[in-house]
């Protein structure tokens, strides 16, 4: 059987959850911080800073349900749970990362474009 042909510019396609999935804030960040390899929560929400609890959360179970991050429980007292990207997880880090570099090499010229709009909407 032959494959849907996924099409993100047709309204019902499912390719669009996936994408509000991997162009989230949060979800490019913790794909960024497991590139290094595993890492426990309290590790992740170090590395992402301004991250709350819930929201890490919600994000790891999400990548986890997407196939892109898998989540080991180690059976010790206290347990320790280790996060880390899967293959189809680490496909995803370079055009991630390409967004990172593209984010912070043109965010000067962001910030000016932002002032001019907002100078030009307050006349």
């Amino acid at each position: 059987m032959a494959s849907p042909a996924w099409d993100p510019y047709v309204r019902d396609c499912p390719t669009r959850d996936l994408l509000d999935r991997i162009g989230d804030r949060w979800t490019v960040l913790v794909i960024g911080t497991l590139a290094e390899g595993p890492r426990r929560f309290g590790d992740i929400a170090k590395a992402v800073d301004g991250v709350s609890q819930k929201m890490l959360t919600q994000t790891l179970r999400s990548l986890e349900r997407d196939g892109l991050v898998t989540r080991t429980v180690f059976p010790q007292v206290p347990p320790r749970v280790d996060y880390e990207l899967t293959p189809l997880g680490h496909s995803l880090r370079t055009p991630l990362h390409t967004l990172e570099v593209w984010a912070t090499t043109h965010m000067e010229q962001v910030v000016e474009a932002r002032r001019s709009y907002a100078s030009a909407a307050a006349r």
